[in-house]
């Protein structure tokens, strides 16, 4: 006898209701802010996936022109998880130009794995030819933090892999973008990026991204992520989706206003020096958003007074977002170094960082413009004029 089902109370059957996702049929995918799926779901628990993170991640590999991107919470996160790979005794190999918290972290790594821990100047010839015979693994940025300066993928890459053909080479692009750079197609193992910067582009969500080819990689990468729990959470995958929807655009005018803002910069009488990448059109496809300048040491100007006198430049760490940053690396993005390490890198308390945000270029160079000449001793010598908005 086929029995009857029991009639649930309105409480236990409003527990249970859901709305039918086949009928939803969205223009956007929803956040989905949920830990767990049922278990013949293909996601299973999203410290393992979630759909917002593998639409990222597949949105990313399009870009990136590569087999797998795995998200992750910040970028420090995407260089740990590629860390991750190095056994104990290996052979670390970095270039000189680096993030400060990078080189903190390749340090504290080195100690705890008694890894053998090498810093080269890879933007010269002499420093790439120094690459040991027994490296392990390759770590650099290009263009670098700070100075913007160009390393070779291609020509490391094959160095890298003739001396051993199991080391791997990470190169992190955070400051290109697979817009303009793609590590991968130039014999890097893996690429890294913190999507905190230009993809998420409005300074309100932290991620980082890991790019390889390399199937054998991403599982052990991806597995890592799973029993590390970095997975990049559902609202920040789906901010970080939202804001890659503009991130071409916003790159585009990025791009424009650093090449007007550098060629500004270098008429500066109380500016000593200017760094810009070489894009050689190869390698570097394009570049925007960050540059690099020194005050001469004439001028004897306070960075603190500078930075307050700006009216369109906020000052801290944050950058490539739609608002302009101002920032000092000597006591910022690499103040967690010694000054033995800051000065060995070229770092100097003059040496300032410009982050282009979505003003009008015409703005900017007035805003600096008027400080400037707050600052220029002898105004017989102030170069720029005021630029009339067009």
């Amino acid at each position: 006898m086929k029995k009857s089902p029991p009639v649930f109370t309105q409480e236990t059957q409003a527990l249970h209701y859901r709305v039918d996702n086949a009928m939803t049929d969205p223009v956007t995918t929803p956040i989905y802010q949920n830990s767990a799926f049922s278990a013949d779901s293909p996601y299973f628990y999203t410290r393992k996936s979630n759909p917002n993170s593998v639409e990222l991640e597949t949105a990313m590999s399009l870009i990136e022109n590569c087999e797998t991107v795995i998200s992750t919470t910040t970028g420090m996160s995407a260089i740990t998880l590629s860390l991750s790979l190095l056994n104990v005794g290996d052979h670390l190999v970095i270039n000189k130009d680096i993030y400060g918290c990078s080189l903190n972290l390749f340090r504290r790594l080195a100690v705890q794995l008694h890894l053998q821990l090498t810093i080269l100047d890879l933007s010269h010839q002499q420093g790439r030819d120094q690459i040991p015979d027994d490296v392990s693994m390759m770590f650099f940025e290009t263009p670098t933090n700070p100075f913007l300066k160009t390393i070779p993928i291609k020509e490391i890459a094959d160095s890298v892999h003739r001396k051993n053909a199991n080391a791997l080479v990470v190169v992190d692009n955070s400051w290109a973008t697979p817009l303009f750079q793609k590590p991968l197609q130039f014999g890097a193992d893996i690429s890294v990026m913190s999507a905190t910067k230009f993809i998420s582009g409005h300074s309100d969500v932290m991620g980082g991204l890991v790019s390889t080819d390399n199937k054998q990689l991403a599982k052990k990468i991806a597995d890592t992520r799973f029993y590390s729990g970095a997975i990049l959470d559902p609202h920040s995958a789906w901010l970080m989706r939202r804001s890659l929807q503009t991130f071409p655009l916003r790159m585009r005018e990025h791009v424009t206003t650093t090449r007007r803002l550098y060629e500004y910069l270098q008429t500066e009488a109380v500016v000593a020096k200017t760094w810009f990448p070489h894009i050689d059109g190869t390698q570097l496809q394009q570049y925007g958003g960050i540059l690099f300048f020194e005050f001469s040491e004439s001028a004897k100007i306070n960075y603190k007074e500078f930075a307050e006198s700006l009216q369109l430049f906020a000052t801290g760490t944050a950058m490539a977002c739609v608002t302009s940053m101002v920032a000092q690396p000597w006591s910022g993005s690499h103040a967690s170094l010694s000054e033995k390490d800051k000065e060995t890198m070229g770092i100097s308390k003059n040496l300032v960082r410009l982050c282009f945000g979505l003003e009008s270029a015409v703005d900017l160079i007035n805003d600096l413009a008027s400080s400037f000449k707050l600052f220029n001793k002898n105004p017989a010598e102030a170069k720029p004029e005021l630029i009339q908005q067009v």
